[in-house]
């Protein structure tokens, strides 16, 4: 089996607290303290912030506020508090792993009284052990999106949203080749920008004064994003993490990308993809990674959210997976034997 290979779910729910295992509503009156920025940047070679490192991405904020959370925008300090501890006893190695914003789920819900513990739903061979994942970073903050306002995706084009019914249908029936699986189940690409968090979820930046290279730690990505100006390459030309080009704006690199496969992010958007990045650094151990989506093929607005990055001692290590993977193999041979069973069932018993 290949351990590195995962469909990761994006999922959301509700924030309770807790005494009471709910999230009270913050007093009006209560205000976010501004903090006096008294650090400077690192300095490369060229006068640039030197952005170079490793970095991680184990955040549990999810990338959409719960609608129980309308009009929240950040937890309190005890809340936050009473959710990491709920989380070490949830996720200590002895049970599942949760992925994706499912921690974020499990976590509130058990610290409501809801849910007790967590259990995979497959109930299938192969889950993974809580051991398998890191500790998540917990903060104030209800969601990664900030724009919309309301921390909600917008809504989906109806190309958009029938692209999403047809990766559910594919998901759903036995494969009937390569084609019919999800890029990161096949080791192609997890896409860009990389979005998931708390599993191999992590980056390495390398500088120069001419280019900026940024590799994920998820089937090894590497984008090599020129500094010197140029023009995106022609339109005909489509790249599964697109086409980037760089410049510095201040203290902040900003990268923009065009020229997307379709299906290339998130496994539903369109060529009409266009991404800004903004990375600048935020303090001596982290990283802001502010990223806007404009696809208008898929998404009825344009949407933006933040990530907070943090250094890392631990470099990125392999990722064993490519395309042609044995596991990929296997969910071939599945889906053969499946349907040859299938097809016997059905066969007429002799006379």
């Amino acid at each position: 089996m290949n351990y590195r290979c995962l469909c990761f779910v994006v999922e959301f729910t509700t924030l309770l607290s807790l005494a009471q295992g709910q999230v009270a509503k913050p007093p009006a009156s209560a205000k976010t303290k501004a903090v006096k920025q008294t650090w400077t940047p690192p300095r490369a070679a060229d006068g640039h912030p030197d952005l170079q490192g490793f970095w991680s991405n184990n955040t549990a904020t999810p990338l959409e506020r719960p609608k129980e959370l309308a009009g929240r925008e950040f937890l309190s300090d005890a809340e936050v508090a009473a959710l990491k501890k709920k989380a070490g006893e949830i996720f200590n190695g002895a049970g599942d792993a949760a992925f994706g914003d499912n921690v974020f789920q499990t976590v509130l819900a058990n610290v409501n009284g809801t849910k007790s513990g967590f259990k995979s739903t497959d109930g299938e061979t192969g889950d993974y052990s809580s051991v398998w994942t890191v500790e998540r970073d917990w903060d104030n903050r209800t969601s990664l999106i900030i724009e919309p306002q309301d921390g909600r995706l917008p809504a989906m084009t109806p190309a958009g949203q029938k692209r999403r019914e047809a990766n559910a249908a594919a998901i759903n029936r036995p494969a009937s080749g390569a084609q019919d699986r999800a890029l990161q189940e096949r080791c192609i690409t997890y896409g860009s920008p990389q979005l998931t968090a708390g599993y191999q979820s992590y980056y390495q930046i390398v500088q120069t004064s001419a280019s900026v290279i940024i590799m994920t730690e998820m089937i090894h990505d590497a984008r090599v994003i020129p500094l010197d100006g140029r023009p995106h390459a022609p339109s005909t030309i489509e790249q599964w993490l697109g086409d980037s080009r760089g410049r510095w704006e201040g203290d902040a690199l900003v990268v923009d990308t065009t020229n997307y496969k379709p299906r290339s992010f998130l496994s539903v958007s369109s060529e009409q993809l266009h991404v800004i990045e903004r990375f600048s650094r935020s303090g001596p151990e982290s990283l802001k990674y502010e990223i806007t989506i404009n696809d208008p093929g898929t998404w009825t607005k344009p949407w933006s959210l933040v990530i907070p990055l943090k250094h890392s001692s631990t470099p990125v290590l392999e990722y064993a997976c490519h395309e042609g993977n044995i596991g990929l193999a296997g969910i071939l041979a599945g889906a053969r034997a499946e349907e040859h069973a299938t097809a016997g069932s059905r066969s007429p018993g002799p006379k």
